[in-house]
């Protein structure tokens, strides 16, 4: 769970704190910049030390803190994906939902069910894949953490976007008879998505 910066506050002792303090006013500087030329700039090598200098327990809070501040670009986001150490990539992924970046970060989450890291998986499939990914991808998404064992209490929205999906029901399905048929256990969260689809999709509302 992410800290916010208050709580930040009140945790890191007197020395991060001043770090924080003068990264989140450099993630600030960056962004009322946004067409400045100046290659990387200062924020994003505090993002990486991050952990370093406030803990890797927060890691993860100071990460997405400064993502928000510096409201990068997509080019910028990316290149920050590509180039980091998991940590920092679960981080990004953390932050697309509060960084207004609309659909054209799906590539970043993609890129992370693809991998078989469990953190980058939990993390892709948030708010942001929530909000974004279509009905097939997200469906794949839902299966990705079965298949990976990432809880499902990390998917964004699951009870409204599995409500009444009778295409995700057979998907489940079919992985349970493929796990059954194996001899491997079927994982209860398997059965916790599939009683979520065999609830009824909301009625229409009528148009006033």
């Amino acid at each position: 769970m992410l800290t916010s910066r208050e709580e930040l506050d009140d945790r890191l002792p007197g020395a991060a704190r001043a770090w924080l303090d003068e990264a989140l006013a450099e993630a600030a500087h960056a962004a009322g910049r946004p067409d400045a030329d100046t290659g990387n700039p200062p924020w994003e090598l505090r993002f990486a030390s991050a952990g370093r200098h406030c803990g890797p327990e927060h890691a993860d809070s100071v990460r997405v803190l400064l993502l928000v501040e510096a409201r990068p670009a997509l080019p910028a986001v990316t290149r920050i994906y590509e180039q980091g150490t998991a940590a920092e990539r679960r981080a990004v992924l953390l932050a697309l939902h509060r960084i207004e970046l609309g659909p054209a970060a799906l590539v970043l989450v993609e890129d992370a069910l693809r991998t078989n890291d469990t953190r980058l998986v939990a993390a892709a499939v948030g708010p942001y894949a929530a909000a974004h990914l279509d009905a097939h991808g997200w469906r794949h998404a839902v299966l990705k953490c079965l298949f990976t064992e990432v809880p499902v209490a990390a998917v964004g929205r699951l009870a409204d976007r599995a409500r009444g999906d009778a295409e995700l029901a057979r998907m489940l399905e079919d992985f349970a008879a493929e796990r059954t048929a194996a001899g491997r256990t079927v994982p209860a969260d398997l059965r916790t998505v599939l009683a979520l689809t065999a609830a009824p999709a909301p009625a229409p509302t009528e148009e006033s």
